[in-house]
């Protein structure tokens, strides 16, 4: 692990070797036990596991957030959720909606329902939970930051389906509803802002695999807005922005950089070698190697996908190497092995 290059690359200082982080590798607890010898799955070694892990691939970057939807859990849409996580432990058969109707969320009121957050012991939590970090992973960039930072946000209170349907029914009730979210969803920023923490996370899935799923003009009259009033204070107060959404955000990348982050972090659908083309020289980027290639290639497939991205970002000093959908516990453990050969293989500059 090293602070060193992950500072660097944040930096845009180019140095002899890429860095890397990765994404969901901390469950793969097949994997960790045959790297490392420790099996995560024992009550009280899930840390070491973890630390272990992040040593032996060398991390520079540990991805993180704090806030998710904190203080709306009563008004939040269970969508269930398929089997991801080791052991199927993430599996949710439990759907519901708060909402009845679409109208229902149009008259929703963040203040009324949620009320005012206390902004100083938030910017208290924002510090403790960067410091639990700093205490567990010392050599590594570490950060806090927000998850459900606008649309992640409605998905976490609407689901899918109501979510679609209050932009179908009414495109400009459901943007003031989202107004009103990032008003209130503010609070978090300006105490993130007032925080020790320099390196901030923001998460945002705005779009699915093929784009946008409202169109364009709504997401500039609603969110990027939005964006640009809850990173005001971020920005003012000198935080190194990271973004991450998943999905193909090609189309909003210009709009992204232009609410000030610092960094694009992307899966493999969003096009690396635009940004690496037009922002390399002001921004950082994160990716992109496809995590099906690992699923399911061939040890071939798998050293072409990592050449691919090395050869796009390689010669950029803020290219930091991952897989950018993820790592998840059901790829072959030899196939995690391949990847990473090929990793510490092509990462000399």
């Amino acid at each position: 692990m090293s602070y060193k290059y992950g500072m660097a690359a944040l930096n845009l200082e180019m140095t002899d070797l890429v860095p890397r982080t990765e994404y969901s590798v901390l469950g793969h607890y097949d994997l960790i036990k045959k790297l490392t010898g420790i099996d995560g799955t024992i009550p009280g070694k899930e840390s070491e596991a973890c630390i272990a892990m992040m040593k032996e691939w060398e991390f520079s970057i540990n991805w993180n957030v704090m806030i998710n939807g904190n203080g709306l859990e009563k008004w939040a849409t269970s969508m269930g959720h398929a089997v991801y996580a080791y052991g199927g432990s993430d599996r949710n058969d439990n759907i519901f909606c708060p909402f009845k109707d679409e109208e229902e969320v149009y008259n929703f009121d963040f203040y009324e329902k949620a009320g005012e957050i206390n902004i100083g012991e938030y910017t208290k939590k924002f510090n403790e939970h960067y410091l639990n970090q700093q205490n567990f992973y010392p050599d590594i960039v570490n950060m806090s930051g927000v998850y459900s930072t606008c649309m992640s946000g409605l998905i976490y209170m609407l689901g899918w389906d109501m979510l679609l349907s209050c932009a179908a029914v009414d495109s400009k009730r459901f943007g003031e509803f989202s107004d009103r979210y990032c008003d209130w969803n503010s609070q978090f920023f300006t105490a993130l802002a007032k925080s020790d923490v320099p390196v901030v996370m923001i998460h945002d899935d705005i779009v699915w695999t093929e784009g946008a799923f409202i169109h364009p003009d709504w997401y500039k009259k609603y969110v990027f807005p939005n964006y640009k009033k809850m990173f005001a204070p971020l920005i003012e107060n000198g935080k190194k922005i990271l973004y991450t959404s998943d999905g193909n955000y090609t189309e909003f990348v210009d709009d992204i950089a232009d609410c000030g982050v610092n960094c694009f972090v992307l899966e493999p659908l969003t096009d690396m070698q635009y940004i690496a083309d037009k922002y390399s020289k002001t921004h950082s980027f994160i990716g992109n190697a496809d995590t099906r290639i690992l699923l399911s290639g061939t040890k071939e497939d798998i050293y072409n996908e990592v050449k691919r991205c090395m050869d796009t970002g390689k010669k950029y000093p803020g290219f930091i190497m991952a897989v950018g959908n993820h790592i998840p516990a059901n790829t072959p453990v030899d196939n995690c092995m391949y990847y990473n050969d090929f990793y510490m293989e092509l990462r000399k500059r």
